[in-house]
Order: C-alpha cells, then sequence, then structure tokens
C-alpha cells in the first residue's frame, strides 16, 4: 500500500485562466486542503497575474493585487503549503497572444496559441513575465513553466522554412525553445528549479532528449487523467526519462476538469479510479523518482473555452482523491474523513452528487448548480415538449400565429408560472452565492452559459401564454 512517503508533495492546482475564486473563499479552502493531505499549491496565473508596465494588457479585469497575491503566498505559508507558480512559455498562449501587441510573435499568424520559438523578442517577453512573478514569489524552489500543447509548431512561415532547409525538426524546435526558457530561469534563479509538463517529450528519440541537455535542467511532470490509465505504460515512460538524465519526476493526476470541456457536475468515480492507478505506478519500482503529485483541477480547457466544474463543486472528488493519496486507497477510513471534513451524511461516489449536500465552503454552490444541472433543463422540456396540452394547441405554430384556444391555456398556465418563479427564484440564489466566491464577471458567465438559455426559453413561453390569456378578455 503507498503512503505520503512513497508519493512526495501532494499539490492541488489552481487554475485561474477561469472563475478564479476571490482571494477571501482561498482562505476558507486553503486549510481544508492542508487538513486533507496536500502539501502545496500549484498555482496557474494566466490572465490573473497584476502584470504591468509592457505586460500591463495581459491582465484580467479582476486580475489580483500584488497585496492579494501577497496575502495568498501568506496563506498558503501559514497553513504549511508549498507554492509554486506555473506561467506558459511555448503552448496555451492565448491570453498573451491574442492581443494585437503580441499577435506578431504567434508561430501560425491566424492562432495565438503557440509562441514563435524563432523570434528573439519570444524569449524577451517570456523573460520579462517571468520576472515580474518571480519578484512577488520569493524563495519558491520549483516554477512551473507549462510548455504542454503546442499545437501547430512547425507550421509557421519561419518553422517551415527551417524545416525545408532539413536542418531541424519540430522536436528539435521545441526542445530549443524548453531549454532556452528552462536555462534562462536557472540562470536567473539559480535556486529554483523549472517543471514542466512532459507530453510534448513523450514520443521523442532517446538519443535526441540525452543530446539536448533539457534534462539537467529540468523536472518532467507526467500526466494522464484518463480513468483506465495505464500502469505499465506511465512506469516505462518514467524509465525512459530516467535513461534520458531526468534525475526527478513529477506527476499529474485531476480532480475535476477532465471528463468533458463544459462539465458542470464531476463524476467523481472517473477520478477516483484515475488515482487509484496513479497510487500503483507511485508504489512501483521507479517511486524514489517521484518528487510529488499535482492533483489538477482545470476550469478551462483553455483561454477561450466554456468553464467546466467550478471548483465547490469539485470539492467533495478532491477531498476523496487527497485522502486516497494520504491513505493510500479508498477505504472506510477515506470515507469516514471526507464525510467528517465536508459535512457530508453519505459519501456517494458512483453517482452525481445530490443537491443537498455537504457544509464545507461553496456548499451551498454545489448544492444549486446540482439543482440546475440535473433538473432545469427536464423540468423545463417536460413541460414544452411533453405537455399534451401545449403539444396540442400551444405549439410553436400557434404561438406564432397566436391562435389559440382559449380553455387550453388554463391547463398548463399556471405551472408554468409557478416553474418560472421556482427557477427564477434559484437562478437568484445561485449568483447571490457564486458572487461570494467569484467575480461578478464569473458569475455571469457561468449563469449565462447554464441557466439562461433554458430560463429565457420558460420565460417567453410565459409570456405568449399570457398574451394568449389578455387576448381573451
Amino acid at each position: 500500500m503507498a503512503n505520503s512517503s512513497t508519493l512526495g508533495m501532494k499539490l492541488v492546482h489552481l487554475d485561474l485562466k477561469g472563475a478564479p475564486p476571490r482571494v477571501s473563499y482561498l482562505a476558507q479552502v486553503l486549510p481544508l486542503f492542508r487538513a486533507l493531505g496536500a502539501t502545496g499549491l500549484l498555482i496557474e496565473y494566466e490572465d490573473m497575474f497584476p502584470y504591468s508596465g509592457d505586460l500591463e494588457c495581459l491582465r484580467a479585469q479582476h486580475a489580483y493585487s500584488l497585496t492579494e497575491i501577497d496575502e495568498i503566498q501568506n496563506l498558503a505559508k501559514v497553513h504549511s503549503l508549498e507554492v509554486i507558480p506555473l506561467v506558459q512559455t511555448f503552448g496555451h498562449l492565448e491570453f498573451v497572444l491574442k492581443h494585437e501587441r503580441f499577435s506578431h510573435l504567434r508561430e501560425v499568424r491566424r492562432f495565438p496559441n503557440a509562441l514563435n520559438p524563432h523570434k528573439e523578442e519570444s524569449l524577451q517577453l517570456i523573460g520579462a513575465m517571468l520576472q515580474q512573478v518571480m519578484d512577488v514569489h520569493k524563495g519558491v524552489k520549483w516554477f512551473h513553466i507549462g510548455a504542454d500543447e503546442v499545437y501547430y509548431l512547425g507550421e509557421g512561415e519561419e518553422s517551415r522554412q527551417c524545416l525545408s532547409e532539413g536542418e531541424c525538426t519540430t522536436w528539435k524546435l521545441f526542445l530549443n525553445h524548453a531549454k532556452a526558457v528552462a536555462q534562462h530561469v536557472v540562470t536567473t534563479f539559480p535556486s529554483v528549479t523549472p517543471i514542466m509538463w512532459d507530453d510534448m517529450l513523450r514520443n521523442m528519440n532517446e538519443d535526441l532528449l540525452i543530446e539536448s541537455g533539457v534534462a539537467k535542467l529540468v523536472e518532467p511532470m507526467i500526466w494522464d487523467y484518463v480513468s483506465d490509465l495505464d500502469v505499465n505504460n506511465r512506469i516505462q515512460l518514467i524509465e525512459k526519462y530516467q535513461r534520458c538524465g531526468f534525475s526527478k519526476m513529477w506527476l499529474a493526476s485531476a480532480f475535476k476538469g477532465a471528463t468533458g470541456v463544459n462539465q458542470s457536475l464531476t463524476h467523481i468515480k472517473h477520478h477516483v479510479d484515475n488515482h487509484l492507478l496513479w497510487l500503483q505506478v507511485a508504489n512501483s519500482k521507479v517511486s524514489g523518482l517521484i518528487q510529488g503529485i499535482a492533483l489538477t483541477g482545470w476550469q478551462r480547457y483553455d483561454h477561450f473555452s466554456v468553464l467546466c466544474e467550478l471548483l465547490p463543486v469539485g470539492m467533495p472528488s478532491l477531498a476523496v482523491c487527497l485522502q486516497i493519496l494520504e491513505q493510500g486507497g479508498y477505504t472506510e477510513k477515506v470515507i469516514e474523513l471526507v464525510e467528517q471534513s465536508l459535512g457530508i451524511a453519505s459519501l456517494d461516489i458512483e453517482n452525481l452528487m445530490s443537491c443537498t449536500i455537504g457544509s464545507f465552503p461553496g456548499s451551498d454552490v454545489l448544492a444549486l448548480v446540482s439543482q440546475v444541472a440535473l433538473f432545469l433543463e427536464t423540468s423545463v422540456d417536460e413541460l414544452l415538449e411533453n405537455n399534451i396540452y401545449v403539444r396540442g394547441w400551444f405549439s410553436p405554430y400557434h404561438r406564432k400565429r397566436q391562435v389559440v384556444h382559449p380553455i387550453m391555456v388554463h391547463h398548463f398556465h399556471p405551472e408554468a408560472v409557478s416553474l418560472l418563479a421556482k427557477w427564477t427564484a434559484i437562478r437568484d440564489e445561485l449568483r447571490e452565492a457564486l458572487n461570494k466566491i467569484y467575480y461578478p464577471d464569473a458569475s455571469q458567465e457561468w449563469l449565462e452559459e447554464n441557466v439562461c438559455p433554458t430560463l429565457e426559453k420558460l420565460q417567453q413561453f410565459v409570456e405568449d401564454a399570457d398574451r394568449a390569456l389578455q387576448a381573451q378578455t
């Protein structure tokens, strides 16, 4: 059975590129993270970092202030949580390259996802970003430089020219830039070790990896979020990296945000299975190479995608997964501790969480989101599509032409009005709960994506019914 020492550090990933929590909420949940077994935070700032000077345009509307970042770090220190900042330096740079000021640094002119590795200004930009983040993270031991999913690398004009000359490959393009960034980190901040996602390294030739020298500079973070993770394959990958000179490595699981781009409720069983398989990897012959594991909690798949599960919604999953890593398996003790810590009457990992669960910070958001996700659309569809009086005497054809049998409206109008009042009240209650945790733009985005379309359809239906009744008088 694995234990905490086998896995090393356990980092909770805060993905701030979507629905970044207010610092006041982080103050409530960080002690809970620690109590459940976390030993650190992997903070992916994206546009929530208060960049200044030439980089000021990168800041989101509600970006944290420097004072707030200091407060987050102080909270982490109080609760013995190691902070590791994460700044993307190659792929997933939409939050930078979407701006006209930096659009000339795109690998492919049309796409704002990846940086052009040929331009000296690209490295200058990354250096400036890293410097500003490091200036307010004194004393950190690791810095995550991202570098995953560098899509369309090699398809830019300068890359195509380089590839056509036969002197480079796409792999070399990646390694050269990643090594330059890592070298900048270790040279500028000698006490800091860079971490990078491993996916761009997985299929590389071992000789090429060894020759690049990148293994002397970085620690790869091997990520896999699937519920049927191939344990032997991951062990073999770790052994490959060891042969290539990487002395320490990290693992990365997921507690939310990895089962659907617009997922609103967390499939806990999926994430439990993922962590149980990572435990097998950590408890294998490669255990001595593992520096720690990051439990990722993705809030968007990329800068432009919709929100997936909110942090409070994923809290039961995070709690279970942390305790699985802490206890070395999914045991009765895990269930008992999670139920006690979160105020859950009965933990159910097989089904989507019920709408009356928990007393942890943000549990009201989980309850209300569950109601919306499980019942809003189905209840409205039941009225608009399955009610015989609506289908027979108040169809879109009838509503458009206002040709309505007056008696029939009375069969569904009271139900429609009642349903609208119910869901309007839930929407308002959820907005209030969200605004305690998130900034108004995040709350509004979630409501517009998940509540408003159905509620507006119901609102229009009630207004049409009201007009039909008024026409009778």
